[in-house]
C-alpha cells in the first residue's frame, strides 16, 4: 500500500485526491499514492476545501485548527497538514483507508 501520508516534526502531511460535488463526504480508497475523498460540497468559493478539512478533523479526532490546507486550493490534488503529535495518529490515518 502506498503511503498517502508523510511524517513531519509537527504531525503529518496528507496527499489527497478530492472529488467535489459527491452525494456525501467519504473516503473512497486510494488514488495512486493519494487518499481519495469524495466531498459533498461544490467546488465554489472554497466550500469543498472547508468541507474536506472539517471531514478530516472529524475522522482523525483532532481539532479543526489542527488541519490546514497547504497546497492545491484550486486543484483536486491537495496537500493537507495535520498538526498533532499523538502517538496513535498514524493508526487513525491508516484506519481512514481500511474503514473508509
Amino acid at each position: 500500500m502506498a503511503d498517502f501520508f508523510l511524517p513531519t516534526c509537527q504531525g503529518y502531511l496528507l496527499k489527497i485526491h478530492a472529488v467535489p460535488g459527491a452525494r456525501q463526504t467519504a473516503v473512497a480508497g486510494l488514488h495512486g499514492d493519494r487518499l481519495k475523498v469524495k466531498v459533498a460540497s461544490p467546488p465554489e468559493k472554497g466550500r469543498a476545501n472547508e468541507e474536506l478539512l472539517a471531514f478530516l478533523a472529524r475522522s482523525l479526532k483532532v481539532p479543526l485548527k489542527a488541519v490546514q490546507l497547504t497546497s492545491g486550493a484550486t486543484s483536486r490534488a491537495k496537500v493537507v497538514a495535520v498538526h498533532d503529535l499523538s502517538p496513535d495518529l498514524r493508526s487513525r490515518l491508516e484506519a481512514l483507508v481500511t474503514n473508509g
